[in-house]
């Protein structure tokens, strides 16, 4: 399936009161080599293994398989991931048709609050809420990632 979504940095945290709902997220990459990726992904009490291939038109779109695998494998696998493993709180936004997801890192990446929405095209237009900022698409350094091995933290100020 062919993923097209648009990254952003987000202003403030006003997201929070708009938000009409939340999930904690841990994830490790199992690889994380560029232009493939295979992570395994906890949120909440559900899990998924997904496969990403190389990032098309500058970050904008890139193929994604995902599927849902028992809790305890993910738990286990993410005992031999790549060091570094990602957690985060996702914030769920409406914005006209389309829903914000707003990525409010923790750990080594606290302080890194990113927003994304999917596309079904890359010409789509979209609302952007007021929190919205800066557009991260196709920086490599908010890849998650890439987040994994360059933690926020490390990035200077």
């Amino acid at each position: 399936m062919l993923e097209i979504e648009r990254k952003f940095l987000v202003l403030d945290d006003s997201y929070k009161q708009l938000s009409y709902g939340s999930s904690h997220i841990m994830q490790g990459y199992i690889c994380s080599e560029r232009g493939r990726t295979v992570r395994v992904r906890i949120r909440d009490v559900r899990a998924y293994l997904t496969i990403k291939g190389p990032s098309e038109n500058n970050g904008l779109s890139r193929y994604e398989f995902e599927r849902e695998i028992p809790l305890d494998d993910a738990q286990q696998m993410l005992r031999f991931c790549e060091p570094g493993v990602i957690d985060k709180t996702r914030w769920l936004v409406k914005s006209g048709p389309h829903t914000f997801e707003v990525d409010e890192f923790h750990g080594e990446n606290n302080g890194l609050v990113v927003a994304e929405v999917e596309l079904s095209s890359e010409e789509e237009a979209f609302e952007k809420p007021h929190f919205i900022g800066k557009e991260v698409t196709g920086d490599r350094r908010y890849y998650n990632s890439q987040l994994r091995a360059n933690p926020y933290c490390n990035w200077p100020k």
